[in-house]
């Protein structure tokens, strides 16, 4: 029941947070306004978060953790974009099963347009993918057998991943009316386009 009562407060708190920095504005919304809508004290809020910047990050903390941990369980026959494509597709279906309340998955749309249009957490944003585009091809490499440092291909195949991943979420948060079905609809759209936009001629046809 304690473990139970703490996750239900860590999510009053996130909640609260995602709600203000999406309706005021992430630079104009304080600490104390989350705490106060919550109704307990900042030092509870320092129990479960680091700082600010940390709830406004939360939710993809746990997309990115659930990517890895699937990306961990793919068959090692798969090829190393198969295995990240699939990866990615479990990660959403997970998430998405695990929240169930389309509005809490509303918000969270929300509050990564808010990361976009947002230069202090795009700055962080970005950085927080280079980190994970690191771990990913570090993971890759070993599922393959190879040296990072001296085979430059998965280091190559992941940043090809991730930039179609990037180029999807930008492209889908300009559409004010695009939910999590378009979003992944789009990125699986890209996906399929970049084989053969990397390996044919265009002009060809």
């Amino acid at each position: 029941m304690r473990e139970r009562k703490k996750q239900r407060t860590r999510e009053a708190l996130l909640h609260a947070a995602l709600r203000l920095f999406t309706t005021q504005g992430y630079d104009r919304t304080t600490v104390d306004e989350i705490v106060e809508a919550v109704g307990v004290s900042q030092r509870t809020f320092f129990r479960y978060f680091v700082n600010k910047e940390a709830t406004a990050f939360a939710v993809q903390d746990a997309v990115d953790a659930r990517f890895l941990a699937e990306l961990r369980q793919r068959p090692a026959a798969e090829a190393p974009f198969e295995a990240m494509r699939r990866a990615v597709a479990d990660a959403w279906d997970g998430m998405a099963a695990e929240i169930g309340d389309e509005a809490v998955i509303e918000l969270q749309i929300r509050t990564y347009r808010m990361i976009e249009s947002t230069p202090a957490l795009l700055s962080a944003h970005i950085r927080r993918n280079i980190g994970l585009e690191q771990q990913i091809a570090l993971l890759i490499a070993e599922r393959e057998g190879l040296d990072v440092e001296a085979d430059p291909r998965p280091r190559v195949a992941v940043a090809a991943f991730s930039g179609v991943m990037r180029l999807s979420g930008q492209l889908w948060g300009r559409r004010k009316d695009a939910g999590a079905k378009e979003l992944r609809a789009m990125t699986e759209l890209h996906l399929d386009h970049l084989g053969p936009a990397l390996s044919r001629n265009w002009r060809a046809a």
